[in-house]
């Protein structure tokens, strides 16, 4: 798959950081349920964008 958009980027998280520990307790949740294992991955808003109103 092959995801490509300009409105969007990879989230630059600190490895070590409580956001990276919940995304991998996410994924072996979802592991644990689905019986596959997933990947979770941060995109946060490029930065020439105006904020996205939530909905």
């Amino acid at each position: 798959m092959v995801i490509q958009t300009k409105d969007y980027q990879i989230a630059a998280l600190e490895p070590d950081s409580d956001a990276v520990k919940l995304l991998q307790e996410a994924e072996a949740t979802i592991a644990e349920l689905t019986g596959r294992e997933v990947t979770l991955i941060a995109y946060e808003r490029s930065e020439d964008l105006p904020p996205a109103n939530p909905t």
